[in-house]
């Protein structure tokens, strides 16, 4: 019996004609356009939102699920939301802090094989699930005047680098992007920096002023705060 991966590479190789090939695509841009549709409905009168990222598998007893859970309730105090990927770990830390600071405290869930569903501190209205990751991903720049990034795997990455390919490109504005936990990051942004920047000169010097590294929760706040004092919020694009 194939397994469920090799079906799908299977799939990925069976001759189609043209008739299946537009019928099949055809149907999957009206459920794309339909997932845009909602995101923009229920997003677009939301306020000024900092999205929080993080690794799913955090456990609640874990240091940086208290500090996502203390920076969110933190932005909350301010006046911000707080927009996260709608399941656990970080991103229920994030939601939780943002319930108890009686903000506002958005989910944009994504359907998986193996996880994830939606945590509980997610506001009734504000919550959406997606199937495709492209659609979520432009919901948390959209919709967002921030990020804070804790420790996380691929799709944190995955997260991060959008966002900070499409401030590179000026595709987007500049807005601040904090990362949380020094230990967890200072290996990658030295290679960033010396293999990358110094070896291969791949990026500029001034990408390095895109994104900003702290442990405190109050400074990440304090970053979001400082840069916002210029300007006034709203969409990114």
């Amino acid at each position: 019996m194939c397994t469920a991966n090799e079906e799908k590479i299977r799939n990925a190789f069976n001759d189609k004609n043209w008739n299946e090939i537009k019928t099949e695509d055809s149907w999957r841009i009206f459920k794309i356009m339909s997932e845009f549709v909602e995101g923009y409905e229920k997003l677009s009168r939301i306020g000024p939102c900092v999205s929080i990222f993080g690794s799913a598998r955090t456990t609640p007893d874990h240091k940086y699920y208290r500090m996502a859970e203390e920076i969110a309730f933190k932005l909350t105090q301010f006046g911000y939301g707080v927009i996260t990927g709608g399941g656990p770990g970080i991103m229920e830390a994030g939601n939780l802090g943002a319930l108890r600071g009686k903000g506002r405290s958005v989910g944009l869930n994504i359907n998986l094989p193996f996880e994830q569903s939606h945590n509980l501190f997610i506001d009734s209205d504000k919550l959406i699930t997606f199937d495709h990751f492209f659609v979520r991903k432009t919901m948390f720049i959209k919709y967002a005047q921030g990020f804070i990034v804790l420790p996380g795997g691929f799709g944190t990455m995955d997260e991060l680098f959008e966002a900070l390919t499409l401030i590179q490109t000026e595709k987007i504005g500049k807005f601040p992007i904090v990362l949380i936990g020094k230990p967890y990051w200072e290996g990658l942004l030295n290679w960033i920096k010396n293999v990358m920047l110094e070896q291969h000169h791949y990026i500029k010097e001034n990408d390095l002023e895109i994104f900003t590294m702290t442990d405190n929760a109050d400074d990440a706040v304090e970053i979001i705060n400082k840069f916002y004092s210029k300007y006034l919020l709203s969409p990114n694009f």
